[in-house]
């Protein structure tokens, strides 16, 4: 069984500090667990969504989010419960963004704007839940765990 990532380096470094007696007892010990192959590694976390820009709107503000799919599933809907925080921390508001349809192992880039919001007066988004995630016609239901956020903007991006 071959493995990658970050469970690799974690049995390469296990085994270089083991000696003696102990280094037979780990390999079997370390052969026994299941382990991501490199294709269970490359699914999760399979989407990407980045705050890539916020722009100044005369009614609000308008977010550029860049959302990359790096899996082979195409999802027709991925629809995000987002909560607005305030600079101070307080609750802004709370709405759904649609980042839908999303090819597989494509980059794209989605707009939204925010009524009644000016820029500078956003201090972080929450990825609260994702209401919605369609594959096909099947709901999948492991969605927030494959998402992977991050922000280009001193607005941060979480979930």
């Amino acid at each position: 069984m071959s493995v990658s990532g970050p469970a690799a380096h974690f049995q390469y470094a296990l085994l270089r500090r083991s000696s003696g007696i102990l280094r037979p007892l780990l390999l079997g010990a370390l052969a026994a667990l299941p382990c991501p192959t490199t294709s269970a590694w490359a699914e999760s976390n399979a989407i990407s969504v980045e705050l890539n820009k916020l722009e100044p709107q005369q009614n609000g503000c308008r977010a550029y989010v860049v959302v990359t799919n790096k899996g082979a599933t195409e999802y027709q809907v991925l629809k995000l419960d987002l909560v607005l925080f305030q600079p101070d921390g307080v609750i802004g508001r709370r709405f759904a963004v649609d980042l839908g349809p999303l090819k597989p192992d494509k980059r794209s880039v989605k707009l939204f704007d925010i009524d009644n919001a000016r820029c500078d007066q956003i201090g972080s988004f929450l990825i609260n839940d994702v209401l919605e995630c369609k594959a096909g016609q099947e709901s999948k239901s492991d969605c927030l765990a494959n998402i992977t956020p991050s922000s280009l903007t001193k607005v941060q991006l979480i979930k």
